[in-house]
Formats: structure tokens, C-alpha cells, sequence
């Protein structure tokens, strides 16, 4: 196996040849390279422990070592880059050890995951040397940056033209005008301090009107004095303005409010009634009103099972008492109705 192993050291130092990152800097990436050597590799490498650590540690080590081309890489990188990057590398070391291969395959797959990672890596820094790397326009940005080199975080100066041009505003009188300083790159710059408005004059004199660490400045009910230039300037720790911006602002005639004249006919809705919110039944009431009805009812249906349990337990006699009383009312009828018959003493013809 040793020729074998020998072979695989050395393409697994084939991996050194320029390929992005710095992953190195990062204490999480040094605490995993020192558990793989005094942890993995012993129980899981028969021969040659040290020459494949320190063949991994050179790898890592020298993924900063890529040309430095402008929009590819330039030796940096900002911090969310570093933490893309950073995850990837521990989540495929994670995986590898996981899977608890030795020896060849051992050297192998991690020879393979780490061209992988050198590959993403590679991918990362060339989209924020692209799209994040002084994203400032005009204007002077400081961006905190880290030096792969020597995993150094320090402030880069990304020097543009300090004036960002001038915005033309309209506002009519009476309303509010608002002059916004703040530019997609003020959050992401360090060493900024605050926003200063002024009013321009002629003859090159202005006056402050407010600072702050507000980026807007807002003058409520403006009316034709207000209009002019204005110009807005933020503070850098370095004694130099971040940005300026100049504003023409221009006061236009109070807006005109038409209002609809009102006619005298009045259509066949106005003339209906309609209930105002006031007027409609309260939820309560209604409320109420189902729970009284629901009661009623249920009397009314407890009455009639009542009657109808007497009338189907108590059968005999209630059909007893019936029939007397219908009876008694068949007698007692045909008895009124037969005539009075005259008794014979009042009938027979006296023998006087």
C-alpha cells in the first residue's frame, strides 16, 4: 500500500495550483484541520499520517494564492464571502469524516472535495469582486475588507468622484418637501458621521440648516422663499465627505382643489331611506332575541312530549275516563229531549 499511498499524497498536492479562498483565517476551519489530525487520521490511516496533514494544511492554506486579475481577484474578500465559504468547507469535512472511509479512499475523497471547494470558492469571490467589491458609484466608500494574505480585516478606500450629481425636486406650496441624502451604500460603509443640509446662496455662501445622523431633511408647508438650491454633504471619520449631492428645488402654485357642484335633483336613492350604522340592530340584541326564541321552543316541545308520554303510559284509564264522559253526554242528551208526559189526575175527566 505504499507506493499506492505515495501516489495519492502527491495528487492530493496537486491541489495546490491557484484556485481561490482564505478560508484558513477563519478559527473554525483551524479548530476541524487539528481534530482531523489528532482524532480521525490515527484510527483511520495505517502509514504516512503526517505527510497527508501537512499536504491537507498546505492546500488550505494556499487558497489565497490565485491571480490577481480585476474582476476575478484581488487578494480580498468582505466577510460575507468568508462565511459562504467557510460553511461549505466544514459541511464537506463534516461529511467525509461521517462517512468513516480510510486509507485510499480516505486521501481520495478529500483530494476531490477539496478541488470542489477551491472550485466554489473560486466561484464566490469572483461574484462579490463583481457585484460587491466598492459598490459605491461616486463618492468615497470604506469598506471593511479581509487580506487573504495575512487574514487581516482592515478598512479599503474606495475613492469615486464625491459629487453624486444634482437632483431636481417639485413641490407645490403648502405642502412638504423632503430631500432624501441617503444613497443603496451608506449602511454597508464604515467611518461615516453625520448628514449636513444647507441652504445655497449666490456668491458661493450657504447656510447650515441641520445635521444629524437623519438622511433626510423635511420643511413642512413650503411657500416660495423655499425654492433654491440646496446642497447635502456627509461626514467621514477622515475628515473628508463621503458624498455630496446638490438639490434645485422648485416651489409650485398651490394645488387647486375642484370641487362638484351639487345638483338640486335629487335621484330616487338619495330620496329612499337607508339605516345609518346607528340604526342597525346591535349584535346583542339579535343575540338575545335567538336565545329567548330557541327557549319558547323548546317548552313548546317539552310540553307535547310531556302530553305524549301521559297518553301512551297511562292508556287505560285515560281512555276510561273518555268513554265515561261521552257517555254520560249521549244520556244525559236524549233525556232533555223527550216531552213531559201529564200525570193522570191532571188528564182524567172529574165524575162530578
Amino acid at each position: 500500500m505504499g507506493p499506492q499511498v505515495a501516489l495519492l499524497v502527491a495528487a492530493l498536492a496537486g491541489c495546490l495550483l491557484p484556485a481561490g479562498g482564505c478560508v484558513i483565517c477563519d478559527q473554525r476551519v483551524v479548530a476541524a484541520l487539528d481534530a482531523l489530525e489528532k482524532e480521525y487520521l490515527p484510527t483511520h490511516m495505517a502509514e504516512r499520517q503526517g505527510q497527508v496533514m501537512e499536504t491537507i494544511r498546505q492546500t488550505v492554506r494556499n487558497f489565497w494564492d490565485l491571480p490577481y486579475l480585476e474582476d476575478a481577484f484581488m487578494g480580498v474578500i468582505d466577510e460575507a464571502t468568508m462565511e459562504t465559504s467557510v460553511l461549505g468547507f466544514l459541511r464537506s469535512m463534516t461529511l467525509i469524516t461521517n462517512s468513516d472511509i480510510a486509507d485510499d479512499t480516505f486521501v481520495k475523497e478529500f483530494s476531490w472535495m477539496l478541488t470542489l471547494e477551491k472550485a466554489a470558492f473560486q466561484r464566490n469571490v469572483a461574484r462579490f469582486q463583481r457585484e460587491d467589491f466598492c459598490p459605491n458609484k461616486c463618492g468615497m466608500m470604506l469598506q471593511p475588507l479581509i487580506w487573504c494574505s495575512n487574514c487581516k480585516k482592515q478598512l479599503h478606500v474606495c475613492r469615486k468622484s464625491t459629487d453624486c450629481g444634482v437632483r431636481h425636486i417639485n413641490v407645490h406650496e403648502k405642502e412638504d418637501l423632503v430631500l432624501d441624502c441617503e444613497l443603496n451604500w451608506h449602511k454597508l460603509s464604515q467611518g461615516l458621521t453625520y448628514y449636513s443640509f444647507y441652504r445655497v446662496w449666490g456668491s458661493n455662501s450657504e447656510t447650515l440648516v441641520s445635521k444629524g445622523k437623519r438622511p433626510t431633511l423635511t420643511k413642512p408647508l413650503v411657500g416660495p422663499e423655499d425654492a433654491g438650491d440646496y446642497r447635502c454633504e456627509l461626514g467621514t471619520v477622515r475628515s473628508l465627505p463621503a458624498t455630496v449631492i446638490h438639490f434645485e428645488v422648485t416651489v409650485l402654485p398651490q394645488r387647486i382643489i375642484e370641487e362638484t357642484p351639487t345638483s338640486n335633483f335629487e335621484t330616487e336613492e338619495q330620496l329612499s331611506p337607508t339605516l345609518q350604522p346607528s340604526e342597525y340592530p346591535k349584535p346583542e340584541k339579535v343575540l338575545r332575541s335567538l336565545l329567548v326564541g330557541l327557549l319558547i321552543w323548546g317548552f313548546v316541545v317539552l310540553m307535547i312530549g310531556f302530553v305524549t308520554a301521559v297518553l301512551c303510559f297511562l292508556p287505560g284509564n285515560v281512555m276510561d275516563s273518555i268513554k265515561s264522559w261521552l257517555l254520560a253526554n249521549k244520556v244525559a242528551a236524549p233525556q232533555s229531549q223527550v216531552p213531559k208526559v201529564p200525570k193522570e189526575n191532571d188528564t182524567a175527566p172529574s165524575d162530578k
